[in-house]
């Protein structure tokens, strides 16, 4: 057990945001096992609250691009406070998204607060009922870590993207109105001139507490 411990230990420690993806394609095997994994996660009342769309048409990779840098654009130009955009300067990042575009694959991320239900007895009344559901953003968090897990155990580079708003996903993608967007994700290949940050996480005695008796 300690050895499957540390072995996943030092896998999960050469996870890297990356932000320069290879157009090399990926095989689609890969990303629809990750979601699988995702799929497992644990969630409220069972709910299983969430919807992976995979994208891998140029077309909508093209338009999702451009509706991020615009939303982007707008964030880093006119909506991000001064203190947001010094945290963000040792990065190097702005509003350019190459990458959506570059990345084999997006895996667009959606929550879904609710669900539209039939009538019973499936008799079409007009009325829509709705399921509502449980501890949504928790759960969805919680399948999205296993779904990064799963992509960098396989080999495989991402980077979650968060361009706010993201109601253009839901035009783009043609997702229903209850499918909330919550994580954009580039899939793939690090290029091969892909540099990373350097940054530290902090240690150990930083982030645990022992409350031992």
């Amino acid at each position: 057990m300690t050895r499957r411990s540390e072995q996943f230990l030092g896998r999960i420690a050469t996870r890297r945001t990356v932000r320069d993806f290879s157009d090399e394609p990926v095989p689609l095997a890969l990303v629809e096992n990750a979601v699988r994994a995702a799929s497992l996660a644990p969630s409220g009342a069972n709910r299983q609250p969430w919807r992976f769309v995979v994208v891998s048409d140029p077309g909508v990779k093209r338009q999702v691009r451009l509706a991020a840098e615009a939303e982007e654009k707008e964030s880093y130009e006119r909506r991000m406070p001064e203190e947001w955009l010094e945290a963000l300067a040792p990065l190097g990042t702005d509003w350019h998204k190459r990458f959506l575009e570059t990345a084999p694959y997006l895996v667009a991320v959606f929550r879904m607060d609710f669900e539209p239900v039939e009538a019973p007895g499936g008799v079409d009344d007009g009325t829509v009922s709705k399921r509502k559901n449980y501890y949504v953003s928790e759960s969805v968090g919680i399948a999205c870590g296993f779904l990064l897990a799963a992509l960098h155990l396989s080999g495989l580079a991402t980077l979650t993207h968060t361009p706010s708003p993201m109601g253009f996903l839901n035009r783009i993608l043609d997702r229903p109105a209850h499918e909330k967007p919550y994580l954009l994700i580039p899939v793939g290949y690090p290029a091969e001139s892909a540099q990373v940050p350097v940054i530290e996480k902090k240690p150990l005695e930083e982030v645990l507490v022992r409350i031992t008796g």
